[in-house]
Order: structure tokens, then C-alpha cells, then sequence
């Protein structure tokens, strides 16, 4: 879910300072405005840098560009050039009337953004007159984001579903698990060679090996533990101690449970190299290689292209 706690206008904040920003009569391009209503809202850079969960575009700029949009729909804004905009004379007359605001509920007084917004329904109304678009509005999120951060909530759900299932099967599966995972993640030889890396109980603290590439230029140390309870620091010492009497230079601890800070805290303060991998990172990895998952509904989210209608 979005952070509560950062300080990035949704976008419908984000309406009214556009407008104003554009009122100066300038022909702005999208990525200048961008830059002007960072420095407006004095966001950090790393506000700026904070991505929409798919991780393709930064959350302000594309709260920006809904805005945009939506001052377009109802005639506010306009764009005659590719990715540039500028005000209309409707949205003069708009500043004009000074509003303390402009959301969804104020652009529905526009009979182009209420087609825009409906589509061929016809527009639905309030007991106070405006459209219905309630749970648009309290959300605070544009379509898109919407859609991200569902699919996100989506995603946590199966991974919880995932590892209940994991915990269930038994030890063995769960040896074949890891096996599945590695080498679905691009790790590893042939799969017998895996197979037969992964498993090897009581092996001077490690349970299994297997390689880094297809050619085997390295090898990676595997330690797996199917626990429910948080995996004690010295469990990951144990496991260090035996990448050190291999003379070893990587390793992976995976688990179903979780790793105390202190765990985290030591693997830093070490020479090998240790990742470690608590039980939801382990589902969420699964999901992202088809691990124990498959498709159960698609959608697909296409943009108007632009170069098509300009050549």
C-alpha cells in the first residue's frame, strides 16, 4: 500500500497548483512542470525518486500526468504539441473565480469531463449533485495507481497463501522448492545437477551447493530452513562459519519465517557474502518466476499512441 507517511500530493491536490502554474499563459512541457510543482511542494529527492509499485514511473511525475489529464478532460488545460501543455480560456475564467480546490467533484461541472468520466453510462448523481465517483475520490489515487496498488495488495495476499502452502508440504518438497526457485531464478546447471546440489543435510553446516551460472564460474552455499519461529542470529553465525571453513565467498539462507535485525546486522559486518531470505521475499520470489503459481486473469493497459496519429 502507499506510504502514509510521504508527503507527495495525490493527484488531485496537484490539480489547481498545475493550473495556476499554467496560468502565466506559458506553453509548459510535462517534465518541466514536473520539476516547477516538485519545487512548489518542496518534495526530497527521494520523494522524487519514490516509484509506483510496478516501478516504471515515479509516483509524482505520474500523479502530474493524471492531473494533467483530468484539467484536459474538462477543457481546463490543453496540449498542441506532444507533451507539452497550456491553458484555455476556459480554465482563465476558472482561476478567475479564485477556487480553493480542484478535484474530481469540481470538474464535474464540465459536461466533457463528466462523458469523459462516464463514458456512454449516463452520469449518475449525488443528493448533493455530483457524480458518484466517492470511492475515486476518497482514495486519492488516480485509475492507475488504483490498479497498482490493488494488484500490489493481490500480490502480498498470494505470497501469504504461498507460504502457508510451503509450510504445509513437507520437508522434501520443500528441498524441491528451493531447487524449482534457483534455478527458475537462472541459478544453477542441469537440473540433476541441482537436484542433487540441494539436500545434503548435516554437510558442515550447509545444505546444499549449488552453481552460480550454467558454466559454474562460482558456487553458491545454500542453507534452508522450513521454520514458522524467528531463525535465531546464531543460526546465520553457524552458517557463516561454515562458508568460512569451505573458504567460500557466497552464500544464501533461505527460510518461511524471519531473521531478527541482529541477523541482518552481522551479515554486513562479514567477509562472505550472505543474502538472506525471510519467508515473504521467498513468496514474492515465487510469484515473479512462476513458482507454485499460474495465470488466472490478465489485464492489459494500452495508451493512445501518439507517433500513429502524427505520422
Amino acid at each position: 500500500m502507499p506510504d502514509t507517511t510521504s508527503n507527495i500530493p495525490d493527484y488531485q491536490s496537484i490539480m489547481l497548483p498545475l493550473l495556476e502554474l499554467a496560468g502565466d499563459g506559458t506553453t509548459y512541457r510535462l517534465r518541466d512542470a514536473v520539476d516547477l510543482l516538485a519545487q512548489r511542494f518542496a518534495l526530497s529527492r527521494a520523494e522524487l525518486k519514490e516509484m509506483l509499485p510496478s516501478g516504471y514511473a515515479t509516483l509524482f511525475a505520474n500523479r502530474v500526468g493524471w492531473a494533467s489529464t483530468y484539467l484536459k478532460k474538462a477543457g481546463l488545460l490543453e496540449s498542441k504539441k506532444r507533451g507539452t501543455l497550456q491553458i484555455t480560456e476556459r480554465g482563465r475564467s476558472t482561476l478567475e473565480t479564485k477556487p480553493d480546490r480542484i478535484d474530481v467533484a469540481f470538474l464535474d461541472q464540465f459536461p466533457e469531463f463528466v462523458a469523459f468520466r462516464k463514458g456512454k453510462q449516463k452520469a449518475t448523481k449525488t443528493d448533493g449533485g455530483a457524480s458518484d465517483n466517492s470511492k475515486e475520490v476518497d482514495a486519492g489515487q488516480n485509475p492507475e495507481e488504483q490498479l497498482e496498488f490493488a494488484h500490489q495488495k493481490l500480490q502480498e495476499e498470494l505470497a501469504q497463501e504461498l507460504l502457508q502452502a510451503v509450510l504445509d508440504a513437507s520437508p522434501q518438497f520443500f528441498e524441491q522448492l528451493v531447487v524449482d526457485l534457483l534455478l527458475a531464478m537462472g541459478y544453477g546447471g542441469t537440473r540433476a545437477d541441482a537436484g542433487r546440489a540441494i539436500g545434503r543435510s548435516n554437510d558442515g553446516g550447509v545444505d546444499g551447493i549449488i552453481k552460480e551460472d550454467r558454466l559454474g564460474l562460482d558456487i553458491i552455499y545454500i542453507q534452508a530452513k522450513r521454520w514458522e519461529n524467528t531463525v535465531p542470529v546464531r543460526e546465520v553465525r553457524d552458517f557463516a562459519g561454515a562458508l568460512l571453513g569451505k573458504k567460500a565467498r557466497k552464500g544464501v539462507f533461505i527460510t518461511t519465517s524471519s531473521y531478527p535485525k541482529s541477523a541482518y546486522e552481522y551479515i554486513q559486518s562479514i567477509e562472505p557474502k550472505i543474502i538472506l531470505i525471510d519467508g515473504e521475499q521467498l513468496g514474492q520470489f515465487m510469484i515473479e518466476h512462476n513458482v507454485g503459481v499460474s495465470p488466472h486473469k490478465v489485464f492489459e493497459v494500452k495508451r493512445v499512441d501518439l507517433d500513429y496519429f502524427e505520422g
